[in-house]
């Protein structure tokens, strides 16, 4: 009979555990950090692959309150073109884009209309901006446009008239088509026409108009919707002068006019 050995048997009841309790501590707090990398990834990956969806727009229809000069502007930041400017405060400019005829801003409903090249014909685009010229673009045509226009006019589209840029004078390509608002104001817009066989583009013609208390909008539209000229110049002003108020009170405005330099034409 084989005998054991005390001193042996003192040893072995001495041993250390095979799995130490320090060891399932780390162990169990490696998983939990794995799974709450899991998690996070997870959440920014569905968080990153929707915003890339949307390509910068907003679907946000939160106001946003800016200054820009002398008015005070609110407009959804979905209809703010561009991250950056959907901030409220004091603004330089801000753009903006509205499908039309609806004259709202961006939904992932409407996200096709947005993003296809080939249906940017049923958007408007508008740069808002303190004005630096003393007459807008229907005020520009005698004093400025005449001079550089070619020997008389054709009949253009939807009832306008339609003159051409002399060789040399920077506006090469444009036309300027005039008309008559229904109030009996003149209209003024300058287009970059297709020729036979091309397709107009998304934002092919451009006019600005005075709005508000100091304010320009430059907005720019597809030939295409030329027909429609007197209802997207109405739209686009109803739309702005809505939005927007005077950043100052009367007087203040009153002084800061008599104060101010004189802008050019």
């Amino acid at each position: 009979m084989v005998r054991g050995n005390p001193n042996s048997l003192q040893a072995d009841d001495g041993r250390m555990p095979l799995i130490s309790t320090r060891f399932l501590v780390m162990a169990t707090l490696s998983i939990l950090v794995l799974a709450l990398a899991s998690v996070a990834i997870s959440w920014f990956g569905r968080s990153y692959g929707e915003r890339l969806s949307r390509a910068g727009h907003s679907e946000s229809t939160e106001i946003v309150n800016m200054i820009v000069g002398r008015d005070r502007l609110s407009v959804p930041a979905n209809t703010i073109r561009f991250e950056n400017q959907r901030t409220a405060g004091i603004a330089e400019r801000v753009d903006m884009y509205l499908l039309w005829p609806e004259m709202t801003g961006y939904s992932s409903a409407q996200r096709r209309r947005f993003d296809d090249l080939s249906l940017a014909h049923s958007l408007l685009f508008l740069q808002i901006s303190q004005s630096t010229m003393s007459r807008d673009m229907s005020g520009r045509v005698e004093p400025i446009y005449r001079h550089l226009l070619s020997d008389g006019s054709a009949t253009g589209p939807a009832g306008l008239t339609l003159h051409t840029f002399e060789t040399g004078t920077g506006y090469e390509g444009e036309s300027l088509l005039t008309g008559e608002l229904p109030d009996g104001s003149s209209y003024a817009i300058r287009c970059m026409l297709p020729k036979a066989g091309e397709k107009p583009t998304g934002s092919d013609c451009q006019r600005d108009i005075h709005v508000g208390e100091d304010l320009t909008v430059l907005y720019r539209f597809s030939s295409e919707q030329l027909g429609q000229w007197k209802a997207i110049d109405m739209a686009v002003r109803d739309y702005v002068e809505s939005r927007a108020s005077a950043a100052l009170p009367a007087s203040a405005l009153k002084n800061q006019s008599k104060t101010s330099t004189d802008r050019s034409s």
